[in-house]
């Protein structure tokens, strides 16, 4: 059994830190501006770069449309694989099971 009333003393583990060393200033500088939210990170953006002027413009066009930007093709609602998803979509919907793969091949019954 242990005693409750030891007093354990704890002590600091490994090499004393200098507070005046350029390290530690450097880190307490740091530190100082994370506080503060001075701290930049990452390579400053250039406003005036061909990307920058193309992300404006994406962002733009983006406001115009409520939010999104319409990628790639058009999907055509009227074609056989569109009328089969939503078909499947809308069994799915209504709770039916929708087994997946190919149909099992029906074997006959070979009687002996």
């Amino acid at each position: 059994m242990k005693n409750e009333n030891q007093n354990i003393e704890t002590v600091q583990l490994g090499r004393p830190v200098n507070p005046n060393s350029v390290r530690q200033q450097r880190l307490a500088e740091l530190e100082a501006k994370r506080n503060n939210g001075e701290l930049k990170r990452g390579r400053p953006v250039n406003g005036t770069s061909a990307r920058q002027a193309r992300l404006a413009e994406l962002a733009a066009k983006a406001e115009m449309n409520g939010g999104s930007i319409k990628r790639g093709r058009p999907s055509n609602g009227e074609s056989e694989r569109q009328k089969r998803l939503a078909e499947r979509a809308a069994k799915a919907a209504s709770g039916i099971e929708i087994k997946r793969g190919r149909p099992a091949m029906v074997k006959a019954e070979v009687s002996k």
